[in-house]
């Protein structure tokens, strides 16, 4: 297929001119684009509600597994008055604690294995949520590629029936990569633990004492991962060409700064959780105990996160830029056949700079943040004279590894008989939804 053909397919942005008059049409419309949202939301409750009945007896445990039972985290820490003049991290608040973690690395080189583990289970997770995209047709991307270009950028009423499997897909990927995520990670805190107690620490020892806590661990990096993903997504550079009037971008500044101060809140609150899970406490104690170490060690942890999310920004920036470069070098190749965007293919390129931006975090600085933490809950535990027990029961970590085997094969099984359940169908389908209006 010749390039002139690719350059005719291309959908080039459209400049959008409006008057001062127009602004308050604009303003009223976002408004009511605010407001059918609320209503897709409400309809859509109404519409599944069968299905989700149906379903119950298989979901509820699952549910009440998993479901955000330290969701008071989020509200404790946003009252603490501290959180209304934070200090300010600096990258040294970070790259200080180096030295530690790369001694004890170096002394316990266990935990390096523990960060390669982890960043390979999340890379599978990541292309496994691609595969699906794979099972979407060509002309379905085409039909909402037109209908976004016909909209003037504008994915509103272009949502795909698909967008529903897609959706649950990625949960259940979220859900499969928190598992080992989390017994590797809790292995790192007790290769801390121990070395701190003067004992040997093998790969066998740190992962057989991560497993006695093996259903709480990956309740808590279930939930983390999915509140991290879900703030990923939204600083991502939004696409279109809405106008955007004053209104606009104040309501939209509004609501970012809304959602970057819970998920601030978040990660200050739980800093404390995954030292309590290694110690062997359920949920709720471990971030009530998180709600305690938080407040006794604010300053410190508080420049510790600053100082950490600003490395895995630069981070991030650098896997946009690398992404952008990626796109370059592909050229005409991110064109299907049919003269528009070959989405899938898309995805499967950009998990190059993906994966090294993952294999920075989740081998590196990962490591070094996790070490750090738990080396400042051992000094908390010190200072009220209590000395950390590190659990040696993994008789649940193999029950949680039997579920987690099954939703192994469960994924295998989807994969291979997704034509006969029907999703190649439902995947397949040009439909737009608009029962919501």
């Amino acid at each position: 297929m010749s390039s002139e053909r690719f350059k005719a397919k291309r959908f080039e942005p459209k400049k959008i001119y409006f008057k001062e008059t127009d602004i308050a049409a604009y303003d009223k419309s976002y408004l009511e684009t605010l407001e059918r949202n609320k209503r897709w939301g409400e309809n859509s409750s109404k519409f599944f509600a069968p299905i989700k009945k149906f379903f119950l007896p298989i979901t509820k445990p699952i549910a009440d597994k998993f479901s955000n039972k330290i969701v008071f985290l989020q509200e404790e820490i946003s009252k603490f008055p501290e959180m209304n003049n934070l200090p300010e991290g600096d990258k040294k608040d970070f790259t200080s604690k180096i030295s530690y973690a790369l001694s004890l690395g170096f002394k316990e080189k266990e935990i390096f294995f523990f960060g390669v583990m982890q960043w390979m289970f999340v890379f599978l997770a990541c292309i496994l949520w691609i595969q699906m995209l794979f099972w979407i047709p060509q002309p379905v991307w085409d039909a909402v590629s037109q209908c976004i270009e016909d909209n003037n950028g504008d994915a509103e009423g272009c949502t795909l029936i698909a967008d529903i499997p897609l959706t649950l897909w990625g949960y259940f990927c979220i859900l499969l990569a928190a598992f080992p995520v989390g017994i590797f990670s809790s292995a790192m805190g007790s290769a801390h633990f121990m070395h701190k107690q003067n004992k040997e620490s093998t790969v066998v020892k740190c992962v057989r004492s991560a497993l006695a806590n093996a259903w709480t661990t990956w309740a808590f990096h279930f939930i983390d991962g999915f509140i991290t993903v879900r703030q990923i997504v939204n600083r991502l550079p939004q696409s279109g060409n809405q106008p955007q009037t004053p209104m606009i971008i104040k309501m939209n500044k509004v609501r970012r700064a809304k959602e970057e101060a819970l998920y601030y809140a978040w990660k200050i609150g739980s800093a404390g959780v995954l030292p309590n899970m290694v110690l062997g406490n359920n949920l709720i104690d471990s971030g009530k105990n998180s709600l305690k170490f938080v407040r006794a060690r604010f300053v410190e942890i508080s420049k510790l996160r600053a100082a950490y999310s600003s490395i895995c920004w630069v981070v991030g920036v650098a896997a946009y830029i690398g992404a952008i470069v990626t796109l370059l070098f592909m050229g005409d190749s991110i064109y299907a056949d049919s003269g528009g965007l070959a989405i899938p293919k898309i995805y499967q390129y950009l998990m190059i700079p993906v994966s090294f931006a993952l294999l920075v975090v989740m081998i590196f600085l990962r490591p070094i943040y996790i070490l750090t933490i738990c080396n400042l809950y051992s000094d908390y535990l010190a200072s009220i004279n209590e000395q950390p027990v590190l659990p040696d029961d993994p008789s649940a970590g193999v029950k949680a590894g039997i579920v987690f085997g099954f939703l192994c094969i469960l994924a295998i099984l989807v994969i291979i008989f997704r034509d006969q359940m029907g999703l190649t169908a439902i995947l397949s389908s040009t439909e737009i939804f608009t029962w919501y209006q």
